[in-house]
C-alpha cells in the first residue's frame, strides 16, 4: 500500500464519527488490557490478595477487611470484578489477535498460491475450504478443542484451523484478478521467480480485502473463544478470559448476583461492537461499492 493511499484511508476514516468512536473505544480497551497488571486494583488470580470475607459483594461496596472499593463488586471467590474484567479482556484480545494473525498468514499464502498457479492445487485447496465453510464455525471449533484439549496454544490452533478458509477464499479471488495484469507479466519478463511475484507483487495488491476480512475475524475469534470458555471447553480457570468470567457468574444469576456475569458480558459486547465498527468502515473504504447497497 502506497503512502498516498495510506493517507487517503486515514483521511476517509477520520471523516466518519461513528467509526472514529469505535476506533477510540477499541484503543482504550486495548490500552487497558495491556496495562492491566499496573492499573487493576488487584491481581484477581493471586490468592494472596484475595479476602474470603469479600465474596459476592454488590457493586459500590467497600471492604471492611482490605479497605478496597469494589466499583463492580466481587465474585464468589472475593475477586474484584473490575480487575478480573481487565485481565480477562487482556487474554481475550491476545487470543483473538494471535489467532487472526496466524490464520491470516496461513490462509492468505494458500489462497494466493491457489489463485496464481491454479490447476490441481487450486481445486484441492478450494474443495477443502468449501467443505469446511459448509459447517458452522462453532461446531468445528468444538470438535477440535475436544481433540486437542484446553490451553491458550490449543485454543489458538483450533481458531486458526477454523478461520484460515476465509482468508484463502478471499486471497484466491484477488489473485485471480491480479495474475493477468501487466505488472505481473512485466515481473515474469524480468526473470523473477513465481514465488517472488506472488508474495512480493501480487500480495501487496490483495491486501485491501484481506485487511477487511482480518478485522472482521478478530471479533469472530474473540466470540468463539468466549463461547468455548463459557461451555467449559476453552481456556482453563488459571487463564482468565471474558467468556470464562461470564460462565463463572452464570450460576449466580438466579440468586440475584447479576454483576458477576453481566459486567464481563457488557465488556465482551462493547469489545465486539468496537471491532465491528472499525471493520465496517474499513470495508467501505476498500470496497466503496458496498456503501450504496
Amino acid at each position: 500500500m502506497s503512502q498516498n493511499s495510506s493517507r487517503d484511508v486515514l483521511r476517509a476514516y477520520l471523516s466518519d464519527r461513528v467509526a472514529l468512536i469505535g476506533a477510540l473505544a477499541l484503543a482504550v480497551m486495548v490500552l487497558a488490557a495491556l496495562l492491566a497488571p499496573w492499573v487493576a486494583p488487584q491481581n484477581p488470580y493471586d490468592l494472596g490478595t484475595l479476602y474470603l470475607e469479600d465474596t459476592k459483594l454488590p457493586p459500590g461496596s467497600r471492604s471492611e477487611m482490605s479497605g478496597m472499593f469494589y466499583i463492580f463488586g466481587t465474585d464468589e471467590q472475593g475477586r474484584d470484578m473490575l480487575s478480573a474484567i481487565l485481565y480477562g479482556l487482556r487474554t481475550s484480545l491476545l487470543v483473538g489477535a494471535v489467532s487472526t494473525l496466524l490464520a491470516f498468514a496461513v490462509g492468505s499464502a494458500l489462497g494466493l498460491l491457489a489463485g496464481y498457479f491454479g490447476g490441481r492445487l487450486d481445486a484441492m485447496l478450494m474443495r477443502i475450504a468449501d467443505i469446511q465453510l459448509s459447517f458452522p464455525a462453532i461446531l468445528i471449533a468444538l470438535i477440535l478443542v475436544a481433540v486437542l484439549g484446553q490451553g491458550p496454544g490449543k485454543i489458538v490452533a483450533a481458531l486458526v484451523a477454523v478461520q484460515w478458509a476465509f482468508y484463502a477464499r478471499t486471497a484466491r479471488g484477488a489473485a485471480l484478478v491480479e495474475r493477468n495484469k501487466e505488472y505481473v507479466e512485466a515481473a515474469s519478463c524480468l526473470g523473477l521467480s513465481r514465488l517472488r511475484i506472488v508474495f512480493g507483487h501480487v500480495l501487496p495488491n490483495c491486501m485491501g480485502p484481506l485487511i477487511v476480512v482480518a478485522a472482521l475475524q478478530v471479533a469472530s475469534a474473540i466470540t468463539l473463544e468466549a463461547t468455548l470458555s463459557f461451555l467449559g471447553l476453552g481456556l482453563p480457570i488459571t487463564e482468565p478470559s471474558l467468556g470464562l468470567l461470564i460462565s463463572n457468574g452464570f450460576s449466580q444469576m438466579l440468586s440475584g448476583k447479576y454483576w458477576i456475569s453481566i459486567y464481563p458480558g457488557l465488556a465482551l459486547l462493547l469489545t465486539i461492537m468496537a471491532i465491528n465498527l472499525v471493520a465496517d468502515k474499513l470495508r467501505d473504504i476498500f470496497n466503496p461499492r458496498l456503501q450504496t447497497l
